[in-house]
């Protein structure tokens, strides 16, 4: 019988709901606070997001509908499909078998698109015309830039953190392809960049301070017509991922697999990872043997080192302050190459996961990220984004595991994203100008010091 490398699934078989793990927590989540130290509402969330998403992002209800009309726009690239990555594991000499999801297939080359056309979508429905964002490597930008384009009637402004908008030109190139605007950040536009240059001209920028600037954007717009839209760490966020795991599942059912012995996904802010893991999280909450793995850079430690306390998701403290594992909201980390990781902060639900052992995290420098990007691309063929290859390296290791111990197991993992606009990187770690750094432990400590005071979560 011939091997089978792709599983596809029929359209008909894309999942009609999300899943939402917030309901089958061990431990409640911790809701997130004000200035004041009080719950924020709903209503309180209003000048930042559209009130149905914010009826998703504090949602108990386990499944929610993917209305129709998003699952049309989402068929322009799903099912993705899932792959036997025959040559790695041949390369490996591993008896594991390794399975990837593919979300590199999107337009926009990422997973990004299976959020930023709900947001999108839900946006219009409220008679939203306008929408800001961030972006870290501009996976996420372009997604936006790709979704407002297709769904249509709709404005995207992106600050792009300034040493990926540097590194990374055709990502801008792709956002204003689709019709979004894009700036680098810290920029002159909003009073929080403004800011932040002052005191740090030459700053490389970070997620924090972009997502500072686009909501500043949003909430001063005077028509009261933009929004703010997140590309990671939120619940609605992690809840339309959630279809990358869904799909897997179907998936490794078609060739016999009840269930995998090994989850593994790259975490930045949580996207990617929560969608491949969350619905194998609620089969381990439930009685499966799964192991879920995280995959992170030494560069920004966010699970591996810092600890699990209440943060703004940004430099200027204009968002609500949020229970998550944080290395300190002024945290500006490396330059490395994998920007869509560099951030600050871990998803509430992420980081709710960790606390109550569904999963864990390694650290992992990014020369041996590269060098698994590499041994990934001359075997499978893909080049993968630099954000993925953590989690490439992080199943090399449980392959070669595997290996030491002789014994058979599944392992999947998501590849989040193609790096076809990223062999700048790949470049300079070739040529030897890439180097590992480790954020310090005494700098981290400097950062949570700011945070004197803030509320601890349960």
């Amino acid at each position: 019988m011939a091997r089978q490398k792709h599983i596809y699934l029929d359209e008909v078989d894309m999942p009609k709901q999300w899943y939402n793990l917030a309901p089958d927590l061990p431990t409640p989540l911790n809701p997130p606070l004000g200035p004041d130290g009080k719950p924020v509402t709903p209503e309180m969330l209003a000048p930042v997001f559209p009130m149905n998403l914010i009826e998703q992002e504090v949602s108990q209800e386990r499944w929610i509908d993917i209305p129709e009309e998003i699952r049309e726009h989402l068929f322009r690239w799903r099912p993705s499909p899932l792959v036997r990555a025959y040559e790695l594991e041949a390369a490996l000499g591993t008896p594991a078998k390794i399975y990837y999801k593919n979300e590199g297939v999107s337009p926009a080359g990422s997973h990004k698109p299976n959020t930023a056309i709900p947001q999108a979508w839900y946006n219009k429905q409220f008679g939203i015309k306008k929408l800001t964002t961030e972006t870290g490597a501009g996976q996420w930008g372009s997604a936006l830039s790709f979704a407002c384009s297709v769904i249509g009637g709709i404005e995207c402004k992106v600050f792009m953190v300034r040493v990926s908008f540097e590194q990374k030109p055709f990502r801008k190139m792709l956002m204003n392809t689709w019709g979004g605007t894009c700036v680098a950040s810290p920029s002159m536009e909003t009073q929080a960049g403004r800011d932040i240059l002052a005191q740090y001209p030459d700053t490389p920028g970070s997620l924090g301070i972009a997502i500072s600037e686009a909501v500043e954007a949003a909430v001063s717009d005077p028509t009261g017509k933009t929004r703010y839209t997140l590309g990671s760490v939120l619940n609605h966020v992690m809840l339309h991922q959630s279809i990358i795991g869904l799909e897997a599942k179907k998936q490794l059912a078609k060739v016999g697999i009840d269930k995998p012995d090994v989850v593994i996904g790259c975490c930045g802010g949580g996207s990617n990872f929560a969608g491949i893991s969350f619905p194998f999280m609620y089969d381990k909450i439930h009685g499966a043997d799964i192991q879920i793995i995280g995959a992170e850079p030494f560069s920004c430690p966010t699970l591996t080192k810092a600890p699990f306390i209440y943060d703004n998701g940004d430099v200027a403290q204009m968002t609500p302050l949020l229970a998550m594992h944080s290395l300190g909201h002024n945290f500006v980390p490396a330059p490395i190459h994998a920007g869509g990781l560099r951030y600050h902060g871990m998803a509430p639900l992420v980081s709710a996961a960790l606390r109550d052992g569904l999963m864990e995290a390694q650290a992992i420098h990014q020369s041996e990220c590269f060098e698994a990007g590499l041994l990934f691309s001359k075997t499978e063929g893909i080049i993968p984004a630099p954000e993925t290859t953590h989690a490439i390296a992080a199943v090399i290791r449980e392959a070669k595991k595997a290996k030491e111990e002789g014994k058979e197991k599944t392992i999947l993992f998501n590849f989040s994203g193609h790096g076809l606009m990223d062999l700048v990187g790949y470049d300079k770690y070739l040529n030897g100008e890439l180097h590992d750094y480790e954020y310090p432990e005494s700098e981290i400590a400097l950062n949570l010091e700011k945070l004197q005071g803030y509320p601890l979560p349960k």
